[in-house]
């Protein structure tokens, strides 16, 4: 892993560059940061640790700012595609900053990537489910083994604390962000 510092400057400058990009023609009405996965597997815990921080940072200090998927409702694969839609219901014209674990070569562990492209979820485990987001977050937890039973077996044994250190980050990085804006 890198050092710490190193990789939180780069998410917050990421981050911050994805964000400020976006040129909707019409101004969006909420910030929805869509955590996506499971507490039940560590490696996929990553989008609801992320969610859990955001709703201690954001409590009832930004209006427009919605946390979906936490430890207490986290957002599986198997509830997403029903998320997404009550998204675009209940919002106007929400920004969606989807966020989750991804598996990747060994040297790439621990890193963070930021992106204006939507997120293919469960791609590394051979479930492609959906694609979603306007900015997606992808906290590499876990070794791509390009086989979906040793991805599994990967993310079910990749270490808690890695995991809680990349979740810190990415929601210390994002209300860092979005706290000046």
């Amino acid at each position: 892993m890198f050092f710490e510092e190193d990789i939180y400057r780069g998410f917050v400058n990421d981050f911050n560059t994805q964000l400020y990009n976006l040129h909707p023609e019409i101004p969006f009405s909420d910030y929805i940061f869509l955590c996506i996965g499971s507490d039940k597997i560590i490696g996929d815990a990553y989008g609801p640790l992320v969610g859990e921080k955001l709703q201690e940072y954001f409590k009832e200090t930004y209006h427009n700012i919605k946390i979906i998927g936490t430890l207490e409702d986290p957002v599986p694969a198997s509830t997403l595609s029903t998320k997404v839609k009550n998204i675009y219901k209940s919002y106007l014209n929400p920004c969606i900053i989807a966020i989750d674990s991804a598996l990747a070569k060994k040297e790439e562990l621990g890193k963070i990537y930021v992106s204006n492209k939507k997120m293919q979820c469960g791609k590394g485990i051979n479930k492609n489910i959906l694609s979603v987001g306007d900015i997606s977050i992808k906290g590499v937890v876990a070794i791509d083994f390009k086989t979906p039973k040793y991805n599994f077996s990967s993310l079910q044994n990749t270490s808690l604390r890695n995991v809680l250190k990349l979740a810190n980050i990415t929601s210390n990085g994002i209300y860092q962000s979005i706290k000046y804006r």
